[in-house]
């Protein structure tokens, strides 16, 4: 399957929400006030946000009101305008060959598919001809290196860990220092997520920052959030909190395919922002791909 089957396939839930809801709204054909209204809440239940959805409907009253139009229209018209709050987000992690290893630290709350991302995206770049060294920083569950472990084998990339309940900054400082040893060109470093206890997390990802640019100042050279998208605007308080925490560069969609709340993308992209290095509709490596703001825009409104 390609990768555009399966973003489809993956926003099929949100791509039918949306779709057969704007088809209900307009069988009668006039954009009037009500009609509006009652799109801004389609939009608003498709998890765009307030925001983004005012904007949205705004720009189609804009050029339709009082107008005759028809379903396929307002998707267009609205795909095209979600694709401009794309468009400058749309951005791959880049990784910068200057910098040896360059150190990308990867953020986010337990569940949200960290570790299973930080696995697909090590055998990309190992395809991509780059050595790969992946470190257990989630020191706190066991699970969590033990997954790590089970991607390393995987893909065949070396993984720093240690003891669960270790001290998460001294793993990290010792695979910066073995990175560099090994001459590495990439090294992932998980991290905890347990928000619930927001203020030691806090403090547990500023000391492995710290300890990181002991050995680099210029690291980390990427912070990546990976966001579920099943918990829809919930998302907006992730993306809040670990931006108090660290320097947040950029975000990962995961579990595209598991919700009706694909538009929560929309709403992120307008609210932060941030760059959203890559989506994820699925559990093969395949299935996490770059992020391109047309094919999305396009896909989510079902115009393919």
């Amino acid at each position: 399957m390609s990768w555009f089957d399966r973003l489809k396939s993956g926003l099929g839930r949100t791509t039918e929400r949306l779709s057969s809801g704007i088809s209900d709204l307009f069988r009668s054909g006039k954009l009037d006030k009500a009609t509006l209204e009652e799109l801004e809440e389609l939009l608003i239940m498709g998890d765009m946000g307030v925001a983004t959805a005012t904007r949205l409907s705004g720009v189609l009253a804009k050029n339709s009101f009082d107008k005759e139009v028809t379903p396929i229209e307002v998707r267009s018209a609205l795909a095209d305008e979600i694709a401009t709050i794309l468009e400058p987000v749309a951005k791959p992690l880049e990784i910068d060959t200057s910098h040896k290893p360059f150190i990308v630290l990867v953020c986010g709350v337990n569940g949200s598919g960290k570790t299973t991302t930080i696995g697909k995206m090590a055998k990309q770049f190992k395809d991509d001809g780059k050595s790969v060294m992946l470190a257990a920083g989630d020191t706190f569950r066991a699970a969590a290196i033990e997954q790590l472990q089970v991607w390393g084998e995987r893909t065949g990339c070396v993984v720093v860990a240690s003891d669960q309940g270790s001290d998460a900054a001294s793993l990290a400082y010792g695979a910066v220092e073995r990175a560099k040893a090994e001459n590495v060109d990439v090294l992932m470093v998980d991290t905890a997520g347990r928000l619930q206890n927001k203020s030691n997390l806090m403090e547990e990802l500023k000391k492995v920052v710290r300890v990181i640019k002991k050995l680099d100042e210029t690291a980390p050279h990427a912070v990546m959030l990976v966001i579920d998208a099943t918990v829809g605007q919930n998302a907006h308080n992730q993306v809040e909190v670990f931006k108090d925490m660290v320097d947040v560069t950029g975000i990962v969609l995961t579990k595209l395919d598991g919700t009706a709340k694909g538009g929560v993308v929309v709403g992120l992209a307008e609210k932060f922002e941030l760059p959203v290095y890559a989506v994820g509709v699925g559990e093969s490596v395949e299935d996490l791909h770059a992020f391109d703001a047309k094919v999305f825009a396009d896909n989510l409104m079902g115009l393919n």
